[in-house]
């Protein structure tokens, strides 16, 4: 009798829902996606400057300003207090809100006056006329001052010899350059009893025009370039409330006018 293979018995193999494989690749996901996010929380301090720089860089050509302060805040970090209330701005125009020029500097005094004034006070002293007038210098040119006793008699408004030879070594140095020149004339307050001249504002004005002249007729000084004013006893130097600040008040300026197209001789601006 043939024997019988006995029937191999069916072994089950251990194995896991389904349902596991679709979470297991679940919550690898969300845990690839919160380490991303964390990686992309944690910045660089050193590299967050770079980048700050760079667009800094790019938007206004230079690392001098920034929209970011010297701590790497954010505009929106900044205190606003110090500026007021931003809302008063609102719905002005925008040529309302343009910044006010910066105040100028009444001292400064620009650098090609400043060569200026040094060929002229070389002039004056090469020439000796540095113990007969006054120099000085202002943000509108240089003055040269020459006392009514050099140029004039009392009330009289005609050249004296000492003040032609001054006036004759001056046109030297006006040939240097080819500024404006003004011829300014100043008296005291004592009246001219309408004598030659009504007023002080005549006699004033009378010997800037003498001066005038004879730098045009005698020196062939560019027309031009001269003009001349009389302030009579309007602009005094000191009060005139002596015989000494008088004198100090009879006077004739003589101004180089600046102006930064002209060039001086000697190469100076």
């Amino acid at each position: 009798m043939a024997r019988r293979r006995k029937k191999a018995k069916k072994v089950e193999e251990a194995s896991s829902p389904a349902w596991m494989a679709t979470f297991s690749d679940l919550m690898s996901l969300l845990l690839t996606f919160f380490i991303l996010l964390f990686s992309m929380s944690i910045v660089s301090e050193e590299r967050f400057r770079e980048v700050a720089e760079s667009l800094r860089m790019a938007l206004v050509g230079s690392s001098s300003d920034s929209i970011l302060d010297d701590r790497g805040n954010s505009v929106g970090d900044l205190e606003f207090d110090d500026y007021g209330d931003l809302n008063e701005y609102e719905g002005l125009d925008p040529d309302e809100l343009a910044v006010e020029d910066s105040p100028v500097d009444e001292n400064y005094i620009p650098e090609q006056v400043i060569e200026l004034y040094d060929t002229v006070n070389m002039f004056l002293v090469d020439e000796g006329l540095n113990a007969d007038v006054t120099l000085s210098r202002d943000q509108d040119g240089v003055y040269i001052d020459i006392q009514e006793v050099i140029m004039f008699e009392p009330g009289s408004a005609t050249l004296r010899e000492n003040g032609l030879e001054t006036m004759d070594q001056l046109a030297g140095l006006f040939e240097l350059f080819n500024n404006e020149i003004i011829i300014e004339g100043y008296t005291d307050d004592v009246p001219t009893n309408g004598a030659e001249f009504a007023t002080n504002w005549e006699l004033s004005a009378a010997r800037a025009i003498t001066v005038l002249r004879y730098l045009y007729e005698d020196h062939s000084i560019e027309p031009t370039r001269l003009s001349a004013r009389g302030y009579g006893e309007y602009r005094p130097t000191v009060p005139n409330d002596s015989v000494q600040n008088r004198s100090l008040n009879r006077r004739v300026n003589i101004v180089i006018v600046h102006d930064e197209r002209e060039d001086v001789v000697n190469g100076s601006e």
